[in-house]
């Protein structure tokens, strides 16, 4: 039976690191938070929750995550965000993988809890999140802040039951704040990596992202809160892309 490393990247995170470490006590071998410098009270409690601190500079949400592998006893590691928690569904789908591990990763869907209601359309739910892995087989990549762990060529993965439970934004204005700060950061990345945008993406694409996730993607089932995610998520879209635009005219 493989031990489990649980890594959790945390920064002020004393309303939700409690929860998350609690539903993984269960299956873990080894809780393991890297922080960066939290001011908050997110040191204490998990130290009162019996998970080990270690505290490193932030780089960036792929190379934190990255550098957390090595930190872990384990190669076997279940990594979560401190704002996330498992379902008692997947708590036990992982136990029952713990005791006859067959894949070198397992992925579940991730749940939203959005100032109080679970979105379950939106473009929101299903969301697949690959969690669960043994790290010889794979590294984070992807695009700040919109990490992803990638599996090496030929790596065997399986789908299992239950819902990663993420309790996103307690606020529509923590919403919109975020939209300001990760803007920023996939604008930064796509300019750095080649990328351009055009007026006329800066028209269409954010259109396009509302129709798609309020209409097609069913966020109107979601009510009040569908509209404002699909409405903000245009709004991010729209943001991103004048931020390229604005990056690129000063590059040159």
């Amino acid at each position: 039976m493989p031990q489990i490393s649980v890594v959790i990247i945390a920064f002020n995170e004393e309303k939700n690191i409690a929860r998350c470490i609690d539903s993984v006590l269960p299956l873990a071998d080894e809780v393991i938070v890297i922080d960066s410098f939290s001011t908050d009270k997110t040191r204490e409690i998990v130290l009162e929750k019996g998970g080990r601190i270690v505290e490193h500079k932030f780089d960036g949400h792929i190379e934190q995550k990255n550098w957390a592998i090595t930190q872990a006893k384990y190669p076997h590691i279940l990594s979560l965000d401190a704002d996330e928690a498992l379902s008692e569904e997947l708590q036990h789908e992982i136990l029952s993988v713990k005791e006859n591990w067959h894949f070198d990763a397992y992925y579940f869907n991730r749940l939203t809890n959005y100032c109080g209601k679970w979105i379950k359309h939106s473009g929101w739910y299903p969301d697949q999140k690959l969690r669960l892995w043994d790290s010889r087989k794979g590294k984070w990549g992807g695009t700040n802040p919109h990490d992803k762990f990638e599996l090496e060529a030929g790596a065997s993965k399986k789908h299992l039951h239950g819902d990663l439970l993420h309790y996103s934004y307690y606020t529509i204005s923590q919403h919109i704040l975020q939209i300001e700060k990760f803007s920023s950061i996939s604008a930064k990345e796509a300019v750095d990596n080649g990328k351009s945008m055009s007026i006329v993406g800066l028209i269409l694409k954010p259109t396009w992202k509302f129709i798609r996730d309020y209409f097609f993607r069913l966020g109107i089932l979601d009510g009040y809160y569908g509209f404002v995610i699909c409405r903000l998520s245009a709004f991010a879209t729209f943001t991103k892309c004048l931020k390229m635009i604005e990056l690129a005219k000063h590059k040159t």
